[in-house]
């Protein structure tokens, strides 16, 4: 019998990774490249192809043992399709994949958002297996929200269920979540306050451009008690705790996983701090018996979740 493996690909707005799995979801491969979202779709997904390609070597996997790939993407996916509608991180709109798809990928590929696919992973094999109501929220280069329902991926009537990045939270000026807690945004308005500071804030941060900062750039100016990175961190735990609040409200699930990459480089104590908060948003007792906790599955819960949901998928057109 061929042996069966199974591709993910998780495409962030900084950077893409490639994992192959075997069937029994071992991750025989890993590959990493940088997104380099500004050189526009084609170069990205070129880099998608050199990523796949790499992780076919390393595992000494033939393009014929693979059975299908999913690919998670940071934006709204046109339901059933390779479309993506819209990618704000990337800049993206009514932007066709298949097109770009190499010859030699002879294995079907689901398209979903990416959000969703780590939530996914952390639901089949992370922090929240054996639950039938997981809400996941993601804070990287922007905020996302995944929802399993009744032991089922969640989509909605349009296919863009679980976006809690783009819930609007200060509703007289229609700010959303995203504009406060996701990591592009968190610094860009860092840039904003140092200049508007005193002048000792100012000189503490001269020839520093904190639009460049990584996540784990923002932990460390956090883990050292820097005043503005301090406030702009708590403001997004806050940011994130309405959301949690709203939909712990509205769905009642039965755990919360957080992650994404500010997360993962901040530690327990993000999600811990935005869970407090979340208790004071929710209802009496709604919170009773849900679990919050940290993704366990890290970087490659996007990954991890593609190629599981890859596997469902398709699987029965392998049997």
């Amino acid at each position: 019998m061929p042996s069966l493996h199974w591709l993910g690909v998780d495409l962030g707005g900084t950077k893409i990774l490639a994992a192959l799995f075997d069937d029994n979801f071992r991750m025989v491969a890993r590959s990493k490249q940088s997104t380099n979202y500004e050189e526009g779709g084609p170069a990205v997904f070129a880099r998608i192809v050199t990523a796949v390609d790499a992780v076919l070597a390393g595992g000494k996997i033939s393009p014929s043992d693979v059975r299908g790939m999913g690919l998670a993407v940071p934006g709204q996916i046109v339901p059933q399709s390779t479309i993506v509608r819209y990618a704000p991180n990337l800049n993206w709109r009514d932007f066709d994949l298949a097109p770009l798809f190499p010859k030699h990928w002879s294995w079907p590929v689901i398209v979903e958002n990416d959000v969703r696919m780590g939530t996914y992973g952390e639901w089949k094999h992370g922090a929240a297996i054996g639950a039938k109501h997981v809400f996941g929220v993601f804070a990287g280069t922007g905020v996302g929200g995944g929802l399993i329902l009744n032991g089922d991926l969640y989509h909605g009537f349009n296919g863009h269920a679980g976006e809690i990045g783009h819930i609007i939270i200060g509703w007289k000026n229609g700010v959303e979540l995203e504009a406060i807690a996701g990591r592009r945004n968190l610094m860009y308005r860092a840039s904003d306050i140092i200049a508007d500071s005193p002048k000792d804030v100012r000189k503490e941060w001269k020839g520093v451009d904190p639009t460049t900062f990584k996540s784990s750039e923002i932990a460390e100016y956090f883990a050292r008690g820097e005043p503005v990175v301090t406030r702009l961190v708590d403001e997004a735990a806050k940011a994130i705790a309405s959301g949690v609040g709203t939909v712990v409200n509205l769905l009642s699930p039965e755990v919360v996983v957080i992650g994404g990459g500010l997360t993962k480089a901040l530690g327990p104590a993000f999600p811990e701090r935005i869970w407090e908060i979340t208790q004071r948003y929710a209802l009496p007792r709604a919170t009773e018996n849900v679990r919050c906790v940290m993704a366990a599955l890290g970087d490659d819960a996007g990954v991890t979740g593609a190629a599981a949901y890859a596997k469902v998928r398709f699987q029965a057109s392998n049997t």
